[in-house]
């Protein structure tokens, strides 16, 4: 059974996910922890559980679902893991908090690209498996983590509690968006729970019903 302690991170209050199962193996998800607290906490709960983590995975490669990627390649020698459409963005962390904030991330260094992720991979870790299901839209290289088993799916920016992830940045498509939402999303279980990458936790069944881009 999966644990999955969220943290919520920055001043744009991104959620960090760190997914757990009894083998105390574990995956980071989105690490947008921007201040020393915020790594710090995230530090303690591994150490404090006993985890150890395997993955560092990423659903798009926007400033804030990546601040603390520097930290967590220090403590574990974790490289985030995207799909390559997005591997451009997040080696230009600084360029895009000039671009949004009008400050530089001084001091912050992006660690190497670990796998460049596509459509059907799969993340093994304990004994679970998250599938990579491909949204385009909100970034070109935008992504949900999946696990059948568990009827959960960590959706980024693409879907939130009823609403779903700006497309107008000169990377994203709202075109792409209709598509992956009307392809990926609207096609998963009913019952599986929606861990978005900012704000409150749905599920796919809530989603279909009242959110309104998805309605049909």
């Amino acid at each position: 059974m999966l644990e999955m302690k969220r943290f919520v991170c920055n001043p744009l209050q991104e959620n960090c996910y760190v997914v757990s199962d009894e083998t105390r193996q574990c995956v980071v998800i989105d690490c947008g922890a921007f201040y020393e607290e915020e790594h710090a906490a995230i530090v303690k709960y591994l150490r404090d559980g006993n985890l150890t983590p395997c993955h560092l995975l990423v659903t798009h490669g926007h400033f804030d679902h990546n601040f603390g990627n520097e930290a967590l390649y220090k403590e574990f020698g974790l490289q985030p893991e995207l799909c390559g459409e997005d591997a451009d963005l997040v080696l230009h962390l600084a360029d895009q908090t000039l671009k949004f904030f009008g400050v530089e991330a001084v001091g912050r260094q992006q660690p190497p690209v670990g796998r460049l992720l596509k459509h059907g991979d799969t993340i093994s870790f304990g004994s679970h498996v998250l599938e990579v299901l491909q949204t385009p839209g909100h970034s070109q290289g935008s992504c949900l983590f999946y696990c059948q088993t568990e009827q959960v799916v960590f959706t980024g920016d693409t879907l939130f509690r009823m609403s779903i992830g700006r497309t107008d940045f000169p990377e994203s498509s709202w075109e792409a968006m209709e598509h992956s939402l009307q392809t990926v999303v609207t096609r998963l279980p009913a019952e599986t729970r929606v861990l978005p990458g900012h704000g409150p936790e749905s599920t796919i069944a809530d989603e279909l019903r009242y959110n309104p881009y998805l309605r049909s």
